[in-house]
């Protein structure tokens, strides 16, 4: 990039770089739109439908009792025949930022076959986020036309990373996020680093130059931008929720440690989830429908008896905001626990998407039923729970702080980094590492 010297080809490719990251967001900011639409009519309109043509199985948290079982375990059925048939699988971030980072380029030959394999899970209620193949899918577009453009020099094959720093910034509306992640090649430091340094889980991230850095602003800039505008001027998009003041008091700091233990074990649950459904996956073997079906069958399960464990959870966390104390804590602590586990199973089962909003929306209902428990300030118990779920997932309080840096207000992400800090600090337990 510093090679650059002729002004032309400096504005053609500044240029191509706000464009790819306007692109990137244009493209999550219709996958969102597409996804919305078709949750809202299968799982509001058709079950209302249903309910009004048999009053007497007018029930349940969807207005029709059985019918999550009838939507997951369709939804199981074809994701599974869907992969037999094609053989795609979508990579999960981790694996997509890892390739962008080692051969500056994402393979886009399926592109289309992706699309459709990421947007599946989702539109049958699967507590999954669409960050993994959804970044794959604009990994591989940029790469496209970054291989299109390569006579006008070899930087232009640099927009594969700037529509993947872009993508993720829309996607979480977290910049900080969305600069770091993809230039340390790894969202969450699990797989991330060459050999010492990834059996430590620890993470290298080598800032690049100024000059660079203002190159990747223009494309995070762009892409950030055009999401938030699309979702001002046609509605839809989704992204991290946000949460008013925070009180701190001593009652608050008398739970921070407590609250840290608490949603350490939690994340720990998503490990133990992860190993036990891989095993399972491994014993049924190569039977893509049955591993489905069975998912489904868990998911439906789930969501007939704790409704907030189905879907992403970035629109649901926003209804908590305004619902929680409608709804006991007891339920509320045990949806943010089974989310916790239900999300890993079924992405070993086939369900195939990412982890980070399923486990933020852990975080937060886990938060909520506690406040009620403890009577501490709620955004305070919610910054702290999800804090330390996801470092005991992520295991890098930096990941952390900034995917969660826009969600809290000062004194809510002073408490979120002790948090972070205090859950990625405590070691696994030896069964639950890789």
């Amino acid at each position: 990039m510093d090679n650059l010297a002729k002004p032309t080809n400096r504005a053609l490719f500044l240029g191509s770089v706000a464009v790819t990251g306007a692109f990137a967001g244009g493209a999550v900011w219709l996958f969102f739109f597409a996804m919305e639409h078709g949750i809202d009519y299968l799982w509001t309109e058709i079950p209302h439908a249903l309910g009004v043509a048999s009053p007497e199985l007018a029930s349940g948290p969807f207005g029709f009792l059985p019918y999550p079982f009838f939507v997951c375990l369709l939804g199981g059925l074809l994701i599974g025949l869907y992969e037999k048939m094609t053989g795609t699988k979508t990579d999960d971030l981790n694996q997509v930022m890892a390739k962008v980072k080692q051969d500056g380029c994402y393979p886009y030959d399926n592109l289309g076959k992706l699309s459709l394999a990421a947007l599946l899970p989702l539109l049958f209620g699967g507590s999954i986020g669409p960050e993994a193949g959804l970044t794959g899918v604009i990994a591989g577009l940029c790469s496209w036309v970054g291989d299109r453009m390569r006579r006008f020099g070899a930087e232009f094959r640099e927009l594969t990373l700037l529509g993947t720093q872009a993508a993720l910034t829309a996607l979480f509306t977290a910049p900080v996020f969305g600069f770091v992640a993809p230039l340390a090649g790894s969202a969450d430091g699990q797989g991330a680093g060459d050999g010492d340094d990834s059996e430590s889980g620890e993470i290298t991230i080598r800032l690049p130059k100024a000059q660079k850095t203002v190159v990747y602003g223009i494309a995070i800039a762009g892409g950030l931008g055009t999401y938030l505008l699309l979702g001002q001027l046609m509605g839809g998009g989704m992204g991290m929720p946000r949460f008013e003041a925070a009180v701190v008091g001593n009652l608050e700091l008398t739970w921070l440690i407590p609250l840290s233990l608490i949603g350490t074990v939690c994340g720990w649950l998503y490990f133990v989830s992860e190993h036990a459904s891989e095993a399972l996956a491994h014993a049924i073997g190569e039977r893509p429908v049955v591993k489905a079906m069975l998912a489904g069958l868990a998911l439906a399960i789930c969501g007939t008896v704790l409704p907030y464990t189905m879907f992403a959870g970035e629109t649901q966390a926003d209804v908590l905001m305004e619902t929680y104390l409608t709804i006991p804590a007891g339920v509320l602590i045990a949806t943010g626990l089974v989310k916790a586990m239900l999300t890993p199973a079924l992405i070993n089962l086939g369900w195939r998407g990412g982890h980070f909003f399923p486990v933020i929306f852990s975080g937060v209902s886990l938060g909520y039923g506690l406040a009620i428990l403890t009577g501490a300030d709620p955004v305070f118990c919610v910054a702290v729970c999800t804090a330390s779920t996801m470092g005991a997932v992520m295991r890098q309080p930096v990941m952390v702080v900034g995917l969660l840096l826009m969600c809290f207000p000062l004194k809510g992400i002073v408490c979120m980094i002790i948090a972070s800090v205090i859950a990625a600090g405590i070691p696994l337990p030896k069964p639950l590492r890789k």
